[in-house]
């Protein structure tokens, strides 16, 4: 064989075969829950799995080491137990009790300008006319995640909904009444994949 160790990113846990790997180990494991996204959890179980699953693929057996700050956390405790239907049915009950998807309905609305002072106005402006009632929250705004792209300032709104509101109409009708200068671009996202 030609080689005894290897490196390498995440890329490593898609498709690859190697019938001689008997050790993997993954640094700072849960970097992936952190950040706030909805999916986190569901992600960072998805990837460590695929990784897991590249040792002892062969005759022989493999082992798995795991660096984490939070050995506790819920994904954790599924992978060294192996119980992932356990997993999936905790999350599922989560996004249910938390009225999250797919239980629920959430968008991402991303106002961005050259001017920071612009689109912040922009952003006041929409905030003072956003919908509200029993079955839409609008939060926000506030710097996205990328609060700088490409040289421009972005600020994000994020809005929940219940399962059956029509979401995309009270989208339509806030951003309808809203004149922003044209140097102002608005994305919409309805059930975004990631919130990044």
């Amino acid at each position: 064989h030609e080689i005894d160790l290897l490196i390498g990113t995440q890329v490593m846990a898609k498709g690859h075969h190697f019938p001689l790997l008997t050790l993997v180990g993954v640094i700072d494991a849960d970097l992936g829950l952190a950040g706030g996204d909805l999916r986190a959890s569901e992600r960072t179980y998805q990837l460590l799995a695929q990784v897991a699953g590249r040792a002892g693929r062969a005759e022989r057996p493999g082992r798995v080491l795991l660096q984490t700050y939070e050995p506790d956390h819920p994904v954790m405790r599924a992978l060294v137990s192996g119980g992932r239907d356990d997993f999936l049915d905790a999350e599922a009950e989560a996004r249910r009790a938390s009225a999250m998807p797919p239980f629920g309905r959430l968008a991402a609305v991303i106002l961005s300008a050259r001017d920071e002072a612009e689109v912040d106005r922009v952003a006041r402006e929409l905030s003072r006319r956003a919908p509200g009632g029993p079955e839409i929250t609008v939060l926000g705004p506030a710097p996205a995640p990328l609060a700088l792209l490409r040289g421009r300032h972005r600020r994000r709104f994020l809005i929940k909904a219940a399962k059956g509101f029509n979401i995309q109409g009270a989208l339509r009708a806030w951003l309808d009444a809203a004149t922003p200068p044209k140097s102002v671009r608005i994305q919409v996202d309805i059930d975004p994949y990631s919130f990044m």
